[in-house]
């Protein structure tokens, strides 16, 4: 399915499916994407400020560029996704696992990552200034250059495994 530039401002897309879908550069501002099916769908530089991602199935997906700030992807499904450069500010990612995710230089700043999974994901040069990672698990998690100003890490299972204070 090819929705690359589409303009799907406020859609309901509830439940879904997208499975591989192109939504290149795609207006999805505001859309309700609640349970949808995105596995392996192409969301490279696609706009999903404010939009309701609730559980939603993005795994292998490629958020290469994307415009989260303040979605809601709590309890999404990101494992092995492709966040490189994406834009997450102040985005809920409660509960989100993103095992085995690439947030290589995402601007995660003011995020709420309370109880996601961050196993084995690539944090590199990630901006987490004032994020919330409370009961965050970042085992094997690759955080070189990562800023981690401000960012609340308590009870958060840190890269080597231990518990912080």
């Amino acid at each position: 399915m090819n929705l690359s530039n589409a303009n799907l401002k406020g859609a309901n897309l509830t439940s879904a499916n997208l499975t591989s879908a192109n939504l290149y550069n795609a207006n999805l501002m505001g859309a309700i994407l609640m349970s949808a099916n995105l596995t392996r769908a192409n969301l490279t530089y696609t706009n999903l400020s404010g939009a309701d991602v609730f559980r939603a199935n993005l795994f292998l997906a490629n958020l290469k560029g994307a415009n989260l700030t303040a979605a809601n992807l709590k309890g999404a499904n990101m494992t092995s996704a492709i966040l490189t450069s994406a834009y997450l500010k102040g985005a809920i990612l409660y509960n989100a696992n993103l095992m085995g995710a690439i947030l290589y230089n995402a601007n995660l700043m003011g995020a709420n990552l309370m109880s996601a999974n961050l196993m084995s994901a690539n944090l590199t040069d990630a901006n987490m200034t004032d994020a919330n990672l409370t009961n965050a698990n970042l085992t094997g998690a690759n955080m070189t250059g990562a800023n981690m100003t401000g960012a609340n890490m308590t009870g958060a299972t840190m890269p080597d495994g231990t518990i912080h204070p």
